[in-house]
């Protein structure tokens, strides 16, 4: 069993160079304090990126939901985008990366006096871990792809925890993932408090559904940047794309299902709940249409709005 974030080790990643705040660090020497809000209350935000031929895939939305978020928690970076970019590409020119890498970029409200929650505590500018890794999705997961079970555990109403933020906050997601992983699935699926489909514990949903493409309405989940691409792309492709509620029955019934994400792409999703998603050793064409679009779209970033970056 596999999920779709699994990955083969790579040896180069053991001498990785790490930035924080702006300060380099090999990866076994790479520390942050006890006091950061981030380790103490999990009070902060983070993106992960993907990295192609020397760009950082969509990094202009990646940027616009990192600030969005930290508005949202209400602290003040002391950096711009511009900057925050020029670092990351700084980071990849000093490790010698160009390809095959994902980077954890994460950023804390910063050191506090003493361990407790009130934001006015915090002591410092707010904290930035940027960890670039060595990393490819291990192609029999995207391929044949994984087996999602579906957790009692919900994504909640926004005036309890918002799940349109990507928090460090991911207890929830968590708890998730150990209920799918004791139940012998790859991921969890999970629902909204109607009972309607969300999201998965670290991924998006999908379904096609007569002929369309169904994924849940957004009110419950992660603004994805894949998601969103998925949905851009079947529209420029001629398909009819909806976000609406749908039932575990809709998907049991699906004749195709997926995930998706900034690490794995799109990956199909073969079973929910032990029911076998479309018919026995049907082709999944809908699937594969889509991922070959999206090697289109990550290819006309590269060669489009992806050269404006600097290059370290």
């Amino acid at each position: 069993m596999k999920g779709t974030h699994e990955y083969a080790g790579d040896p180069r990643n053991e001498n990785i160079l790490i930035d924080i705040n702006g300060e380099l660090f090999p990866r076994a020497e790479a520390r942050i304090s006890v006091f950061d809000s981030g380790f103490i209350l999990g009070d902060g935000v983070w993106e992960g990126l993907r990295v192609e031929n020397n760009t950082v895939l969509f990094l202009e939305r990646h940027l616009e939901r990192l600030f969005e978020g930290m508005k949202t928690l209400d602290f003040q970076p002391d950096f711009s985008r511009e900057e925050l970019a020029a670092r990351l590409y700084a980071l990849l020119a000093a490790n010698d990366m160009s390809d095959g890498v994902h980077i954890r970029l994460m950023v804390s409200r910063g050191v506090k006096a003493t361990p407790y929650q009130d934001p006015r505590m915090t002591i410092t500018p707010p904290t930035v871990v940027i960890i670039p890794e060595y990393k490819q999705a291990l192609p029999e997961v995207v391929d044949k792809g994984v087996r999602l079970y579906t957790v009692y555990v919900r994504r909640g109403y926004s005036d309890v925890q918002d799940p349109t933020l990507n928090t460090h906050s991911k207890l929830n997601c968590i708890g998730a993932c150990i209920q799918a992983t004791k139940a012998g699935a790859d991921e969890a699926l999970m629902l909204d408090p109607h009972g309607f489909v969300a999201t998965c514990n670290s991924t998006h949903f999908f379904i096609v559904r007569r002929g369309e493409i169904w994924t849940s309405t957004g009110d419950y989940c992660l603004d994805g940047i894949t998601r969103g691409k998925v949905l851009e792309m079947g529209r420029e492709l001629g398909l009819t794309v909806r976000e609406k509620n749908f039932t575990l029955t809709d998907v049991y019934n699906a004749e195709e299902a997926f995930v998706t994400g900034t690490f794995a792409g799109l990956v199909p999703v073969t079973e929910v709940d032990g029911r076998v998603i479309g018919e026995a050793g049907a082709e999944r064409t809908m699937v594969k249409r889509l991922q070959a679009q999206y090697r289109t779209t990550v290819a006309r970033y590269i060669d489009g709005p992806g050269k404006q970056h600097p290059r370290g």
